[in-house]
């Protein structure tokens, strides 16, 4: 069973990656460039670029599978690459969505979703919660000064770790028992806690060893902040509306979609610190 992997050198899709590897299944990354030496052992490759339909097809030959996102910026042709990848005659697709979207029009992921619903392809639809791994990637360099600088406010977030998403995911797509009633089935990935920025800054001050402060900052504030550490204008405003959504109350919601995938719990704000302790060091 060939899987193809979209976005394979992210931080979900190298998930997915690894976690096909490790169950013995036959996995290619789809990067811009074959050959990518950021690959674990084993992962093949293909040419794979979202603004270059012409690599659509080649990429996605002979493949059973394919692990779907979104990527950043513009220029994605996502119904293109959809079309593709069932003319190519892949009969299983997971899409990394976000939590919320059946009910939220403006979000890309959701014409997404809804062309993948056309399609013949049985069809996951993985609508994720915020990523832990935020923490130790984007706010990396705020955490290690001793801080979290977030506009979200006093409000709530169902953090979920994104090797949950990748391990969800790649046992769906091999998973021939999984097969979806009709058109596509939906799985909201959550962590086991809603918790709010105190909360994350008491996880992470115990783990370390040393203060970690939430700072709780104004929407104008967090702009700044972002803008002097070298954020372009665009990307500190889609940040400004992912955390407004925690602020407003919306990012909170816990749900039971990796307990059911996995047969597990989800695991926990503390264990992924544990774990990421050294992004911190």
């Amino acid at each position: 069973m060939k899987t193809v992997v979209t976005g394979a050198t992210g931080t979900v899709g190298s998930a997915v990656l690894r976690r096909l590897l490790q169950d013995g299944h036959e996995a290619v990354a789809a990067v811009r460039h074959a050959g990518d030496r950021d690959l674990p052992d084993g992962a093949a490759s293909v040419a794979f670029d979202v603004t270059k339909p012409e690599t659509y097809g080649p990429a996605f030959e002979g493949a059973d599978n394919v692990f779907l996102m979104l990527p950043p910026g513009k220029g994605a042709n996502m119904n293109g690459v959809i079309d593709a990848a069932q003319a190519a005659g892949v009969r299983r697709i997971a899409f990394l969505s976000v939590l919320g979207a059946e009910s939220n029009p403006v979000l890309p992921h959701r014409s997404i979703e809804k062309h993948l619903e056309a399609s013949s392809m049985e069809t996951a639809l993985l609508r994720a919660s915020y990523f832990m791994q935020n923490l130790s990637d984007v706010h990396a360099a705020d955490v290690r000064d001793g801080e979290i600088v977030v506009p979200a406010g006093a409000g709530r977030t169902s953090f979920v770790d994104a090797r949950d998403v990748g391990d969800a995911a790649a046992v769906w797509l091999t998973d021939a028992d999984r097969t979806p009633a009709a058109g596509a089935v939906a799985y909201d990935l959550t962590g086991p806690e809603s918790l709010d920025y105190f909360d994350v800054a008491a996880v992470l001050s115990d783990v370390l060893g040393r203060r970690v402060v939430y700072t709780r900052p104004g929407l104008v504030q967090f702009y700044r902040h972002e803008r002097a550490r070298g954020a372009e204008p665009g990307y500190a405003a889609v940040m400004m509306g992912l955390y407004t959504s925690a602020r407003l109350g919306f990012a909170g919601r816990l749900a039971d979609g990796v307990q059911r995938l996995l047969g597990r719990p989800p695991r926990s704000l503390r264990e992924f610190a544990e774990d990421y302790r050294e992004a911190w060091a």
